[in-house]
């Protein structure tokens, strides 16, 4: 039986790789053991076990299942999108991480997409009020979480693979020289995602 994770925020840096994204995206929609995992991703057990070990750490996955497997055991694990709402801002490196794995796994996406043109592209950095932002963050909250819902196995019957990605954050303004100043009023200076 594995150790539970230890409770508490999750910072960005957990996510901030592009196999552990995969993980996350392939833990939600069935359980599976780290040699499972390693199959149908086309990369190495080993390499696999260490991110599974870290995300489970974070709290990012959560212990399923034991299962017999050739004479030995076999620990299953899932993605457990809940665990979302608990992840700290991070410090700046960490977004930077994980925008830069973020970058990776999107192209990798990119060059598996259906040749028909995306459903839905929304690229924008604009100024709202607060007030609005909280309330579009909650609706992509509730986007995020039906589309984790709808997940299922791996080239289970009637369901084709998709991508999606929403990540919100709040900027600090720049100047015209573009040079960051004061954040705006009712920001707080934090990150929100």
């Amino acid at each position: 039986m594995p150790t539970e994770p230890v409770p508490g925020a999750v910072t960005l840096r957990a996510f901030a790789h592009p196999l552990r994204l995969r993980l996350i995206s392939l833990l939600t929609g069935a359980p599976m053991s780290a040699a499972e995992a390693a199959r149908e991703l086309g990369e190495s057990q080993a390499n696999v076990s260490y991110h599974v070990r870290r995300l489970h750490e974070a709290g990012l996955l959560t212990f399923a299942e034991e299962v017999p497997v050739r004479g030995g055991r076999a620990l299953r694990y899932r993605h457990d999108p809940a665990s979302g709402p608990a992840i700290a801002q991070g410090g700046t490196e960490d977004l930077r991480m994980l925008a830069a794995a973020l970058s990776e796994e999107l192209q990798r996406r990119s060059r598996l997409r259906d040749p028909e043109p995306p459903r839905h592209f929304t690229d924008t950095e604009v100024w709202v009020a607060p007030e609005e932002w909280a309330a579009l963050v909650e609706r992509a909250s509730e986007l995020g979480e039906e589309l984790h819902r709808a997940a299922r196995a791996p080239r289970s019957p009637g369901a084709i693979p998709v991508s999606a990605s929403l990540l919100f954050f709040a900027m600090h303004a720049e100047d015209a020289g573009g040079e960051e100043a004061q954040d705006p009023p009712g920001t707080g200076g934090a990150d929100r995602s």
